[in-house]
């Protein structure tokens, strides 16, 4: 079978070839270069390895992305007609080497084998210069691909194969739409040789040195996700350290999950300080609640997935969106035409996301919450009664069907037709335009309020619980409601 070694000459002088890339290139007659222009070309040519180089197919062809293509298919064929060649591409075959990706694929189709020796990459080195673990967070990018970066990207970056000082310009202005213009970047040159050179500008400046060229690679360290000056960004920064290595171990341990439960305990602890109309409780909580944001925010920061300052961004760009009688020419007459178009923006922002109509109500709210939602939705699409009286008909059937089920003592009818009882009542609340769970708070409240009234009672008669009777228990609770109508 025909076969492509392909191999890496190193981020530099001969020194850092492999021995093994050594052997394969002493040994075998065919050996391709991508490039000529390389420091570890004149230990080649000094222990009398040929070579052809592929530099001339830089000058016919208009973009790389050709010149790469056209390298892969002419190394295709020249092993579909010798049988075995050896493909050597600066720095490691396996790192930001797109020819590689290409023969690969190319070769898959044509039946050829392809096998990829290990070298050293231009990154061992520049992470040895810089001190920078990868460990922590790394992108490499093409300088033709910065553009192709998600906006959520948010670890150190890495740009490759910059060129020239074209490429330069290009690479600076795709960078401006994720940096700052003065954001300090780090510039390697020759790294690795002799003439090596680290330096660290602002990057509206990366275009302006005179020496760019095919050794030049750029360094970013990871963006600073809010600015200085953004209120978020004190916390930010607290929960960083938090979880950074030497932070607090409970903060490091957590992830979305174990979470979960301390967001839900924040919003109605947020819930319960609106109801007490206490503005200090309120602002503590909703403190609070900000801090969960932004400690999912830095989890998943972590992962890859996103930052704070997409959050931000994303809420920000909705709220724009689905404003569009504040923020562009549309007018609105009043409040309930607002709703009507924000479903409207909301349905066409989640066409096919959401093919069912109930789709979108998370399973993890609360019951009564939850049967609120889907029944709202359901009305939406003409699913619903037009106006109260069936509403409280229904409930009456499900309370005799109840009734029915508890004469018979069947357990698990007891418990399906309580359920039809309580979806009916969600619908007589939102008939009425109540939100059952926030009512049922504020009874709960109530009676903590009321049954404390009772608690204090009895201990200031020092009485015992269980000689107190009924009756008595109820007239205490009468005079606990009469005093909260005083």
């Amino acid at each position: 079978m025909p076969e492509i070694t392909v191999v890496g000459l190193g981020p530099g002088d001969f020194g850092l070839i492999s021995l093994e890339t050594l052997n394969i290139l002493q040994a075998q007659p065919r050996l391709l270069l991508r490039t000529a222009k390389h420091p570890a070309v004149d230990g080649l040519v000094s222990r009398g390895i040929n070579f052809e180089s592929y530099d001339h197919f830089y000058e016919q062809y208009a973009s790389f992305e050709e010149v790469y293509e056209a390298i892969a298919r002419d190394c295709i064929s020249r092993a579909g007609r010798d049988g075995t060649i050896i493909y050597a591409v600066p720095g490691s075959p396996q790192v930001a080497e797109r020819t590689v990706v290409l023969i690969r694929d190319l070769a898959a189709a044509a039946g050829i084998a392809v096998r990829i020796m290990p070298g050293m990459s231009f990154l061992d080195i520049l992470f040895a210069r810089l001190g920078v673990d990868p460990v922590n967070g790394l992108t490499v990018v093409d300088a033709a691909d910065i553009a192709k970066l998600p906006p959520s990207f948010h670890t150190a970056l890495v740009v490759t194969q910059v060129y020239n000082c074209q490429v330069a310009s290009d690479a600076k202005l795709s960078l401006m739409e994720y940096y700052d213009d003065d954001f300090g970047i780090t510039v390697a040159h020759n790294l690795g040789l002799d003439s090596e050179e680290i330096r660290t500008i602002p990057l509206f400046e990366l275009d302006r040195l005179p020496d760019i060229d095919h050794l030049t690679t750029l360094y970013l360290p990871r963006r600073t996700l809010l600015k200085p000056d953004s209120p978020l960004a004190p916390l930010e920064s607290i929960m960083a350290r938090l979880r950074s290595p030497g932070g607090c171990l409970w903060d490091i341990e957590q992830n979305h999950s174990s979470l979960r439960r301390y967001f839900v305990e924040e919003v109605y602890e947020v819930l319960e300080a609106i109801e007490l109309a206490d503005a200090d409780k309120l602002c503590e909580e909703l403190g609070d609640v900000l801090l969960q944001v932004v400690f999912h925010a830095r989890i998943a920061e972590e992962c890859g997935d996103f930052s704070l300052q997409d959050v931000v961004n994303v809420v920000t760009e909705k709220l724009i969106r689905r404003h569009p009688h504040v923020f562009s020419d549309i007018t609105v007459q009043d409040a309930a035409e607002v709703i009507v178009n924000w479903d409207k923006i909301k349905r066409r922002e989640k066409s096919g996301e959401r093919p069912g109509i109930l789709d979108g109500v998370p399973q993890n709210l609360p019951s009564l919450m939850r049967a609120f939602k889907l029944q709202l939705k359901a009305s939406k699409v003409g699913f619903d009664w037009n106006n109260v009286d069936p509403v409280w008909d229904k409930l009456s059937e499900e309370l005799e069907e109840l009734k029915q089920a508890v004469a018979v003592g069947d357990k698990p009818a007891m418990e399906e037709e309580l359920g039809d009882v309580l979806f009916s009542i969600v619908n007589l609340a939102r008939f009425f335009d109540i939100e059952p769970e926030t009512a049922l708070t504020v009874t709960n409240n109530k009676f903590i309020r009321r049954f404390a009234y009772i608690e204090d009672w009895v201990k200031n008669k020092e009485l015992d619980w269980k000689k107190i009777t009924i009756e008595q228990l109820d007239l205490l609770w009468n005079e606990a409601k009469g005093s909260e109508t005083k």
